[in-house]
């Protein structure tokens, strides 16, 4: 068996996101993703990724992994990080094809049936533009709503409305953002009293709606420096916070350190970290109490395995980022039924409800704020054929002479 030809798809609705096919000389096709700087990924897989793994077997998947990322480009979630996790994800799809096996059970069986979601509280355009983070790309509704949960709108709004409507759909975790428009006023240096006031209120209104029936995790987007962050942190103890999430920027990561012992909150941390060497440092620290982890930006299913098996034997718990495509989301899925030491699954549900039901065959099934794998060998889903076909679909092909 061996890889014949590799394929990229982007679209310029969702100018973010990157899906790689690697096709073979028996029949299957193995699907893999991944988000944010898809041209520059793009690029990694078709001139240095391509012309590595064409005509070689794609099952020797752990041989591969050594060989995908180059020179440069190894530590954290660079291109070439991202272009080897859309990657190595669709060879993982692929031998789940062959074997008729699900992705879970390859890894080694599943440790449960299903695992609890929480919804990041996105609303449908949310990164759906460039650039590709902060407030002016919140993809806010713009007049009329393209459905009912345009949820960033309603946790900057009416935060009590939407912690209720998440409940009754078992939904028992919702993560949201209210300070970045303060970070990005001064460069995440300082937060004034108002503007603090403003990013609690929509706590203030979860807890006096529905108390503790919720979790709350506070995205923090890795836009603060210390001072400011740990000022925001204390004031909302109060509102028993689940984790603080990516306190900030994950380029000096003793400050996380420095974070963590301010506070009784747990740190989730460590999408955007990369592989596992920028982990190992992170836990050797002792001072998160969450690893966050994104299939397509850490280095696909091989990497991502070993970190949580690592972050196991400190006895920190991991979870799987999903604010991006549905491929990922549906990787998470497995992994999340495989690894032991799984937490909670991250889900959009405008996300769900919205798009994502658009470009892929089907989707991770979703009852009582619980999900679980697609059914079926690999992932369990594919690329839908009006994907291809849509008027602002780009294709790239690299084939073997």
């Amino acid at each position: 068996m061996k890889v014949t030809a590799i394929e990229t798809i982007r679209l310029e609705q969702f100018p973010n996101i990157l899906w790689v096919q690697v096709e073979s000389d028996e029949g299957p096709v193995g699907l893999g993703e991944t988000f944010y700087g898809a041209g520059a990924a793009e690029a990694h897989v078709h001139e240095f990724i391509a012309p590595y793994l064409l005509g070689k077997n794609p099952l020797e998947i752990e041989r591969h992994a050594q060989k995908m990322v180059g020179y440069l480009g190894y530590v954290g979630s660079s291109a070439e990080i991202r272009g080897f996790s859309a990657v190595d994800m669709a060879l993982w799809d692929l031998w789940g094809q062959v074997t008729n096996q699900p992705l879970y059970q390859l890894l080694g069986g599943a440790c449960r049936e299903s695992i609890r979601i929480y919804n990041t509280c996105a609303g449908y355009r949310y990164v759906q533009k460039r650039p590709a983070q902060g407030p002016a790309n919140f993809g806010l509704p713009d007049g009329k709503p393209l459905g009912p949960y345009e949820d960033l709108e309603a946790f900057l709004t009416r935060a009590d409305e939407l912690a209720e409507s998440l409940l009754e759909m078992g939904i028992t975790g919702m993560k949201i953002w209210p300070f970045d428009f303060a970070a990005e006023a001064s460069g995440g240096q300082y937060i004034s009293g108002a503007d603090l006031k403003t990013g609690l209120e929509p706590f203030e209104k979860i807890r006096k709606a529905v108390g503790d029936r919720i979790d709350i995790m506070v995205e923090l987007h890795g836009m603060w420096h210390l001072p400011p962050v740990k000022q925001i942190a204390g004031a909302l103890e109060e509102f028993d916070p689940f984790w603080f999430e990516d306190p900030v920027k994950m380029d000096h990561l003793s400050s996380i350190g420095i974070f963590a012992d301010s506070t009784f909150v747990p740190v989730a941390t460590g999408e955007t970290l990369g592989a596992r060497g920028q982990y190992r440092t992170l836990l050797e620290m002792q001072a998160v109490g969450l690893c966050i982890l994104d299939l397509s930006w850490c280095g696909g299913i091989t990497e991502a395995r070993k970190v949580a098996a690592m972050a196991d034997t400190w006895h920190v718990p991991v979870a799987f980022h999903d604010c991006s495509g549905p491929v990922v989301l549906a990787a998470s899925s497995h992994m999340a039924m495989h690894v032991p030491n799984i937490y909670i699954q991250e889900m959009v549900r405008a996300f769900y409800y919205g798009w994502y039901g658009d470009m892929v065959t089907q989707l991770p099934p979703i009852e009582n704020g619980t999900i679980r794998p697609p059914e079926g060998p690999g992932l369990g889903l594919a690329l839908t054929p009006d994907v291809k076909k849509r008027a602002d679909a780009r294709t790239r092909r690299t084939t073997l002479d």
